[in-house]
């Protein structure tokens, strides 16, 4: 499971106050370094240049511009003082600050990580009330970044810290903006998200009022709303948009509480309705990475008048409703990786990792839950589950240990006119082949990989012996080396046909010398009837909506199967709108009507079950 990236640009004047209280941005970022991120922080050092030139008895140079704006004069004498000033000033300050919170950091200016591009000449007043061009002002744009150095950084200390500036083609440092500089190294590791720290509360409709935060934007309407330094935010905020990061404008201390962001949103939705779809769909959600969509769903519940809460597991729990007729729709929160900018096609489809698996079907629950009258003696419960796209179902456990439910609709696309009544097992396994280091050349050699394939051909045998419908796969395999022998290792991945046993395909697995076997997991199939209460719940709404149904069992697995280790009798059917031909690939897409004929049906099967039950 890869750790989500973080790309965190802190200002200035919010660095110069994280020395009091509880850390201030240090300990935020410190909160998700312990949530498991890694984090990328850029450092802005307009307070730490002017302590640093006041130290030094040096007057720092500024340039009139056209506009009216000033900015700060970088000609190449002042660039030495420029690096300094990061160097013994801000850094320091950085490091202490995150060290304090017991977080081991690497700080450096980003001239040996990052190539620019100096700018054009610079338009400024002129003394004599004209303008003039100024030719060696040092400033340009960040283009290039040493990705690779830069991840084995990340991977080896909870926090970088890089600030301005970057290097020319000769090497030469070239000043360049600090937030413009995080949105490019956001764009160049394909960061998850980015958070552009300032002393506001998100860019605000009113400068004057510090409550005027503009909570969602889309590309080109920021400009309008923003003044001074805010510019060159709103500008960087939507150069990340390009690489599908998840970007904010926080205020201070907000990194970690969404109230005083401002967020910007690559697609707009091309109606109401489908806000919630678009905007979930945009907000990155690897297995792993959930909290910023649970904390966001949970959000969006609280304006609607539902409880919702994350629980200990990290799902996203929402319920309408207090009776003991219980009926759970649990959909998950997770995609598998990667993820690209969300957006909306004429033809009304909506492009984006996780528009089919899965935020389309738990958004259509979240919408229907809003809007279901429950009746007393009743409770709707919508979960989002984190880690379904990985072996832990981390959240489809915490689920089956605490949430109990009278009927169960699983949150996968199975298209609008589907019923999916049951999925096959899970039966994995970790098949490693060890053998005595030799030369290849040797007589009668036989190499890790080769005793590994042969291993597997008679594991495979094994289990199709005992359960013939399986479908078999190998989904990993590498090689290692130790003093005197060499390994290869394969994880072997079985989908089992309902009524397949995990203990009679233990118990067929041959002893082979010199293999090990380890099973991950062994999850049976489940497969349900078209006569419970709610699957004639279904059958109605779909003859309702003029739908043809089909019912169909699947080769996956689902978090079905993992209630259904301990859950007796209890109903449960999957659906959701898509065409899970698209799960995990880069065509991933869903239709509008598509989404909406789903929301539909499942509404009037959902109405239909509480009234079934109430007679």
């Amino acid at each position: 499971m890869t750790k989500p990236l973080y790309c965190v640009k802190v200002g200035s004047s919010t660095l110069d106050r994280s020395d009091i209280g509880d850390g201030g941005i240090y300990a935020e970022i410190a909160t998700l370094v312990r949530r498991g991120a890694r984090v990328l922080m850029v450092a802005g050092g307009a307070a730490g240049i002017e302590r640093h030139y006041r130290t030094i008895g040096r007057s720092m140079p500024e340039l009139g511009l056209s506009s009216g704006d000033a900015v700060r004069y970088c000609p190449p004498e002042e660039m030495p003082h420029l690096v300094e000033a990061y160097r013994r000033v801000t850094l320091p300050a950085v490091e202490a600050g995150l060290k304090a919170q017991g977080l081991t950091v690497n700080t450096a200016t980003a001239t040996h990580l990052v190539r620019g591009k100096a700018n054009r000449p610079l338009k400024v007043r002129s003394t004599t009330g004209g303008t003039r061009l100024v030719r060696d002002h040092r400033a340009g744009m960040p283009t290039e970044v040493d990705t690779v150095r830069l991840e084995a950084l990340l991977d080896a200390f909870d926090v970088v810290c890089l600030s301005p500036p970057v290097a020319d083609a000769e090497g030469d440092p070239l000043n360049v903006d600090a937030d413009v500089l995080a949105a490019v190294l956001a764009n160049s590791l394909r960061a998850d998200h980015l958070r552009l720290v300032t002393g506001t509360a998100g860019l605000l409709a009113d400068p004057h009022d510090p409550a005027s935060t503009l909570t969602d934007l889309y590309p080109g309407e920021g400009a309008a709303f923003a003044g001074g330094r805010m510019k060159q935010k709103v500008r960087a905020a939507e150069i990340a948009l390009d690489a599908s990061a998840d970007v904010a404008i926080c205020g201070p201390d907000t990194l970690t509480d969404p109230t005083g962001w401002t967020r910007f949103w690559p697609s707009r939705e091309p109606a109401p309705d489908l806000a919630l779809l678009t905007r979930a769909a945009a907000i990155p959600s690897v297995s792993g990475d959930e909290r910023e969509l649970a904390e966001y769903l949970q959000g969006w519940c609280a304006a609607e008048g539902l409880d919702a809460e994350i629980d200990p597991a990290g799902n996203l729990v929402a319920t309408k409703g207090g009776g003991p007729r219980r009926l759970l729709m649990l959909g998950h929160l997770d995609t598998v990786p990667f993820h690209w900018p969300t957006s909306w096609q004429e033809d009304g489809t909506l492009f984006g990792r996780g528009t089919v698996d899965a935020k389309g079907c738990l958004v259509n629950f979240l919408e229907v839950l809003a809007a279901a009258d429950v009746p007393a003696g009743a409770q709707i419960r919508v979960v989002g589950a984190v880690e379904e796209e990985i072996s832990s179902s981390k959240g489809a456990f915490w689920v089956r240990d605490h949430y109990p439910a009278d009927a169960v609709v699983i949150g996968e696309p199975s298209g609008s006119g589907t019923l999916t009544l049951g999925y096959h097992g899970l039966f994995k396994l970790r098949i490693t082949a060890t053998v005595d280091s030799g030369h290849s050349a040797a007589r009668d050699a036989v190499s890790a990989p080769d005793a590994l394939i042969a291993a597997l051909a008679l594991y495979r045998e094994a289990v199709l012996a005992e359960a013939p419908e399986s479908l078999s796969a190998v989904i990993d395999t590498w090689t290692g080396r130790e003093p005197g022998r060499d390994t290869a290792t394969a994880i072997l991945n079985f989908r089992t046909p309902p009524g397949a046993a995990p203990e009679a395909l233990i118990k067929a697995l041959p002893d082979l010398p010199g293999v090990d076997a380890a099973i991950l997991r062994a999850t049976p199939g489940f497969q349900g009837g078209r006569t419970s209460p709610l699957a004639k719940s279904f059958a109605k709404a779909f003859a309702a909506n003029e739908i043809r149904a089909r019912h169909v069992v699947k080769k996956g697995t689902s978090d079905m199967n993992t209630l259904a280790t301990t859950w007796e009798g209890v109903p449960m059917v999957a659906y959701g709108p898509g065409d899970s031909a698209l799960d995990h690939t880069d065509a991933e897409r869903i239709g509008a009507d598509e989404v909406r004929r789903a929301r539909a049906v499942l509404a009037a099967a959902v109405a239909d079950w509480l009234a079934r039950e109430a007679r």
